[in-house]
């Protein structure tokens, strides 16, 4: 991408799309074009087409999503199909419309089948049925990996999807309700060690097994794709066989026993963590296979433990921003 293209990131706000507009502005690109939702609803079509037909981006990162876990997609399934399915086809169309040259879209892991053959290939997908736990939000993006394709091969568009596994970082949604296993583990974890409580509930058995990559790599691996040279790229996208879908990972798992182990020595926890089998475990394993990524040349630089202290030390950052804010705002007593 030339250094002075102008680079519209959808959702630059969350955990991916921060990470991207950090990504792009270390690899020179200082022509982005972000909005926030009250700037620009992704869902309001005739908003989303004006935007597009006005700002003529040459290349578009689609990180705008409704996401959650496996609580939030159980509460909320209308919500998470209607959303999603509303905000990829508004900016997948008028990408179309206005020309754009590269669109980048990010999906997830969980649109592969819940029993494929591990680790999961692209070329599972569509091949068994899915978790139904977020079945709602992995057809949403099912739909969304067809519709790049089927623009590619109807218009000749450049359109990929980046297929992530489960992610974690700065800037996570650490809300117990809506977040995502890593984000609430570190706060349960944290709370319960400042609460001094003996034990920690969670859900499910502890055995499924969960693959976990760094949010500042998936935003290296996303550059990396969209740099790739025009041969390159082009071969991702223009195949009438094969959807143009790429997996990005770290390459290994470990079970959500492990995890919240790992999570309970970096936030510093040393009581019980007991498990409530009656709760969903979801998906036995969900493992990447990252081999197509990996033989372009890239790889993961960030190890777990790693990546957990940093994202601990920005939930204790982002904690008490939040309680300086509240204390500033809050009423005098008298």
């Amino acid at each position: 991408m030339n250094p002075e293209a102008k680079i519209y990131v959808a959702g630059h706000r969350g955990l991916v799309g921060s990470a991207l507009v950090r990504a792009l502005n270390r690899s020179g690109h200082r022509n982005l074009v972000l909005r926030t939702h009250a700037e620009l609803d992704l869902t309001d079509q005739g908003a989303v087409r004006d935007f597009f037909s006005r700002e003529r981006p040459q290349y578009v990162l689609l990180a705008a999503a409704k996401v959650g876990g496996i609580l939030a997609n159980n509460t909320y399934p209308a919500e998470f199909i209607f959303q999603n399915l509303q905000i990829q086809a508004n900016v997948i169309e008028s990408a179309h419309s206005s020309g754009v040259d590269r669109l980048l879209f990010l999906g997830s892991s969980c649109i592969y089948p819940k029993f494929a053959v591990q680790p999961l290939r692209e070329d599972s997908l569509l091949s068994g049925v899915l978790e139904p736990t977020n079945r709602p939000y992995a057809v949403a993006k099912i739909a969304g990996i067809e519709m790049c394709w089927a623009y590619n091969r109807q218009y000749g568009t450049r359109y990929l999807a980046a297929m992530p596994t489960n992610l974690y970082g700065p800037g996570d949604n650490y809300d117990l309700q809506t977040s995502h296993v890593i984000p609430a583990l570190i706060r349960k974890m944290h709370e319960a060690k400042i609460s001094g409580q003996e034990e920690v509930l969670l859900w499910g058995t502890g055995t499924p097994r969960r693959e976990f990559l760094y949010s500042e790599d998936l935003a290296d691996a996303c550059a990396f794709l969209m740099e790739l040279k025009r041969e390159a790229f082009d071969f991702m996208v223009a195949s009438e066989a094969n959807a143009p879908v790429v997996n990005v990972g770290a390459g290994e798992d470990q079970t959500i026993r492990e995890l919240a182990e790992l999570i309970a020595m970096v936030v510093g926890f040393d009581g019980v963590l007991r498990f409530d089998p009656t709760k969903p475990d979801g998906t036995p394993r969900k493992l990447l296979d990252v081999s197509r990524l990996n033989s372009l040349g890239w790889k993961p630089k960030t190890a777990l433990r790693e990546g957990l202290e940093i994202t601990y030390r920005d939930f204790l950052e982002s904690s008490a921003a939040q309680a300086a804010e509240h204390s500033v705002s809050a009423p005098a007593t008298f």
